[in-house]
């Protein structure tokens, strides 16, 4: 692995370090022991074997979804090498299943890619939340469990803040700045592994050749490795790789948006961009930069303050009934 910066560390934490200014802050901190006094912690302390068990205990018999691929895969869910699809395969199965059925490859040097990601909590082991859980006060997160093998995740950001604890095994975080997108050459926004694009780049062998750019994001990245009952806090937009060192492991996220429920995500925006001004002449594109600056990324109180309060529609805050009309004028016009 190469010599990277660590993260910063708060050690022994507990639920009184999960401040306002840090869950609204914008640099990732390691939270070592948050999750140490978790009842699936001390399971899976035991052996996985106790983990499973504990697990099994809350389940619910809904099914989830399974990534899975062969062992040539490398716990590595990607592309195949040109493109033309993903070197992974999804199915449905019952919780209960996939852990028999981890259990089943746990001891080979060779074991296939097994993994449940981003699954909710409370669909399929209903309880749990109520034993093991960290205080976030009162923002509306989503929790979820991802469970698998020994996997490495590719380089992807996420639009909200997330804080992760480590309830089994051992992960290996290694994080960049949301500033390094053009080092890390970043592939497909439509075509992705899981929903968010990804880096293109092998994190555990660069092709610096082809790659050339992504020295100066390693020279940016940070790093550590978590063992279970610890967590961490992974801020908007972070870059994050994240390996599962460990036959068996188990992490428990939460996710929140610091804005309004009704605001929309801003890869929408993206999407209607690449569409309508990307290809535009440059110098039209200048244009719409500007009024972009104008409207969106510097808006001040003074932008729309001599048009009337009441007339200023879209240009006031923005509200659930403004996000409506916002979202009424995209169809329309989309749907021509």
């Amino acid at each position: 692995m190469h010599d990277l910066k660590p993260i910063r560390e708060i050690t022994g934490a507990t639920g009184a370090d999960l401040t306002d200014e840090l869950l609204a802050g914008q640099e990732p901190v390691v939270l070592r022991g948050l999750a140490a006094g978790w009842p699936f912690v001390a399971a899976g302390r035991k052996s996985s074997a106790d983990a499973r068990a504990y697990l099994k205990g809350f389940y619910n018999g809904s099914e989830v979804i399974v990534s899975h691929a062969g062992p040539e895969a490398g716990g590595k869910p990607f592309y195949k090498e040109d493109m033309s699809g993903l070197n992974f395969d999804y199915k449905r199965i019952k919780l209960d299943k996939f852990l028999d059925l981890l259990e089943r490859h746990e001891e080979e040097a060779d074991a296939p890619f097994l993994y449940v990601g981003s699954t909710t909590i409370g669909d399929c082991l209903p309880g749990f939340s109520n034993e093991n859980t960290v205080p976030l006060g009162d923002r509306r997160y989503i929790e979820s469990i991802w469970i698998g093998n020994r996997t490495h995740i590719s380089a992807h950001y996420d639009l909200a803040d997330n804080v992760a604890c480590v309830a089994a095994g051992k992960r290996r975080f290694t994080l960049f700045p949301p500033d390094q997108l053009p080092n890390l050459y970043v592939g497909p926004l439509d075509f992705t592994p899981a929903g968010q694009p990804v880096s293109m780049v092998d994190l555990h062998a660069p092709d610096f050749e082809q790659f050339p750019r992504y020295r100066d994001a390693l020279a940016a990245a940070q790093t550590a490795e978590l063992e279970a009952g610890d967590a961490i806090f992974i801020p908007s937009m972070w870059w994050h790789a994240v390996d599962g060192l460990a036959p068996f492991n188990v992490l428990v996220n939460y996710w929140w948006r610091q804005s309004p429920a009704f605001m929309g995500p801003p890869n929408n925006a993206l999407q209607l961009a690449l569409l309508a001004l990307r290809d535009l002449p440059p110098e039209q594109k200048k244009v719409w930069q500007q009024i972009f600056n104008h409207y969106v990324f510097e808006n001040t109180d003074e932008t729309a303050a001599h048009i009337p309060e009441r007339g200023r529609g879209v240009l006031g805050p923005m509200t659930d009934e403004n996000a409506r009309r916002i979202r009424a004028f995209l169809l329309n016009g989309l749907n021509r």
